[in-house]
């Protein structure tokens, strides 16, 4: 069965092509039946905090895609450094000596630095004399070269792929301090994981054919790969935390009122498209249609703004899922946004399911309710300037009273009756019904635009309706 693991750095806060490339792991997993795992790589201390590791669970549980399993590469130190003196002892590995303030002689002239000559011939006698002394030293793979060997593998998205190891250095496993580096890390947690399937970023590529190497002398089944074409701004820029800041954090969007599988969706389609070529998709679709196979090898452009920090594209697949799935699958989401922003739902489960069915037809994102949707549950809400407008035409206050007392004689509050009332008021005043319906739409909803004007005195009900009339 498949095992596939996504491994990020706790160094910074989740990045959305952190977040595809989970999210293709995962999709690949589940369509089939295989394990998703977790792996912290949280060996780089220097680098690592607790505010990174945070945003990286608080991202992904965020995604709903949840893991089965889950490790921190810090809690397999031992595994690491077995494999590395594994590879030495069986001579696929050698300690080099060489001071960490000394550069070597062909580093500093300028050249492409691949050896160590004197440390890479130093005899296992020598070595081991001069580490029993305590002599510092770092572990490096010794790589062929003499002759170089030409080491190939068939990528998933972008086919054969070669290199020969003349043009690879003799890469370090294990530092100075005994902590091990990606390579070994990587690798070792591999193997020993029996991942069956590598998917990473395109960035990673050049790294595999290190990671052959390793996993050749260790002698364990080479695992299949697949790299993603990375995520670029619209400038063709590679899209990252320190040139593009918040945009690319996982947290923007779910701040901003994302719905989760929605902004999966959105995620899924940079760089990737299904056979049939369809965009909104629910997350049974993704995995049923999910294969390496759609993956385009060019890079995929996030379309944003200095002003509009949001993909157009995933504002408008976020819109379609908010105003298409089943409501009360929707209205968890509407709820907790509306706590977050300190509101109280003054309705009972079922009101509450049919104002936000009524309501959500011309939103975009969750925070729509509380901005734009504010007056279905809340009294204090903003009038904007076109609807006081509205209000200020000549009579329409006066006329809103009028209505108000009429609807509260009426025996019947429905929208038949309140159009009833309404419209009887307009032909004994001797005024355009419109002028009486745009001013009350502006008091109740502190709007010039939403659901049929007739629908919203129902949905706020006799009581608050007759309360926001007289206060107009």
């Amino acid at each position: 069965m498949p095992r596939l693991r996504f491994a990020p750095s706790p160094t910074g806060f989740l990045h959305i092509g952190s977040a595809r490339t989970y999210i293709f792991n995962w999709l690949y997993a589940r369509r089939h039946r295989g394990t998703m795992i977790l792996r912290i790589d949280d060996t780089d201390v220097e680098r690592n905090t607790p505010e990174s590791l945070a945003s990286i669970f608080d991202g992904l549980s965020w995604l709903e895609l949840q893991w089965d399993e889950l490790y921190h590469q810090s809690e397999r130190l031992d595994l690491h450094r077995k494999l590395a003196y594994s590879l030495l002892e069986r001579g696929f590995a050698y300690r080099d000596f060489t001071p960490a303030a000394a550069e070597p002689e062909e580093k500093s002239q300028g050249g492409p630095w691949l050896f160590n000559p004197g440390m890479r011939e130093l005899s296992r006698e020598e070595s081991d004399r001069r580490a029993a002394a305590g002599e510092p030293f770092v572990i490096r793979f010794r790589v062929p070269r003499d002759p170089p060997v030409t080491l190939r593998f068939r990528d998933l998205v972008y086919g054969e792929q070669q290199k020969s190891t003349a043009d690879i250095e003799d890469f370090a496993l294990l530092r100075s301090d005994g902590r091990p580096t990606y390579h070994l890390a990587s690798c070792a947690d591999d193997i020993e994981m029996k991942i069956t399937h590598i998917v990473r970023g395109q960035d990673h590529l050049t790294n595999t054919f290190k990671h052959l190497l390793i996993f050749e002398a260790a002698g364990a089944p080479l695992p299949e790969f697949a790299h993603l074409p990375l995520l670029v701004a619209p400038d063709g820029s590679k899209l990252s935390k320190r040139r593009h800041g918040a945009v690319v954090s996982v947290t923007t969007y779910r701040d901003a009122g994302f719905l989760p599988h929605a902004f999966v969706n959105f995620l899924c389609l940079l760089g990737w498209s299904p056979k049939d070529n369809r965009e909104q998709m629910t997350r049974e679709e993704l995995i049923e249609a999910f294969s390496f196979e759609g993956i385009n090898r060019s890079n995929a452009v996030v379309n944003f703004r200095e002003d509009d920090p949001f993909d157009p594209k995933a504002v408008w697949l976020n819109a379609q899922h908010l105003r298409s799935m089943p409501v009360r699958q929707l209205a968890p989401y509407v709820r907790q946004t509306l706590e977050k922003a300190g509101l109280t739902i003054p309705y009972d489960e079922d009101r509450f399911l049919h104002v936000v069915e009524v309501i959500r037809t011309r939103y975009f994102v969750l925070t729509d309710f509380v901005t734009r949707g504010r007056a279905y549950f809340s009294d204090d809400y903003p009038i904007t300037p076109e609807a006081l407008q509205k209000l200020d035409e000549p009579g329409a206050r006066a006329l809103l009273r009028e209505l108000a007392d009429r609807l509260e004689a009426c025996p019947e509050f429905t929208e038949a009756g309140v159009e009833r009332e309404l419209r009887g008021l307009a032909a004994e005043r001797g005024v355009k019904a419109g002028l009486i319906i745009n001013a009350a739409r502006a008091i109740l909803t502190g709007q010039t635009v939403g659901p049929s004007a007739f629908t919203v005195f129902v949905l706020l009900g006799r009581e608050r309706v007759l309360e926001r009339l007289r206060r107009a």
